[in-house]
């Protein structure tokens, strides 16, 4: 590796050490209806955004609660001490879509109808309010 591609990469390494994130890949979820539940938490407090993802009916909502606690220890093994209730927010989180697998119904009259089976990658950034301040 070139000299300038080693100050590059430990330029990206270093700036990884204060960004908080979980990623969750390839749910067997349509990114539409996991948007819903990403939208009803994107910058709550983790504490309050656990709850509502708790309480909620949607199947998602266990996948992101779990993926939010993912990103809390990432918080706290980073930082080497717990989260206070307060200190902790969701800055940022966003769905991508995923692979899709496409299959075949059968159709009458010997036609074929495509099922589209969707998949989707999560993404979740947790970080403390002054640096959602300094971000805005």
């Amino acid at each position: 590796m070139g000299k300038r591609k080693a100050i590059a990469a430990n330029a990206r390494k270093e700036a990884l050490k204060t960004v908080y994130f979980a990623k969750l890949r390839n749910v067997p979820t349509s990114p539409r209806k996991m948007r819903l539940v990403v939208d009803m938490i994107r910058g709550m407090e983790v504490n309050r955004a656990l709850g509502v993802l708790k309480f909620s009916s949607k199947e998602a909502s266990a996948r992101v609660e779990k993926l939010l606690r993912s990103a809390i220890a990432n918080w706290e093994q980073k930082n080497e001490r717990k989260a206070e209730s307060g200190e902790l927010y969701v800055t940022e989180v966003f769905v991508d879509c995923g692979a899709t697998l496409k299959r075949m119904r059968p159709a009458p009259q010997g036609r074929g109808y495509r099922i589209r089976k969707r998949s989707n990658h999560v993404t979740l950034y947790v970080g403390s309010k002054n640096t959602n301040d300094n971000q805005n």
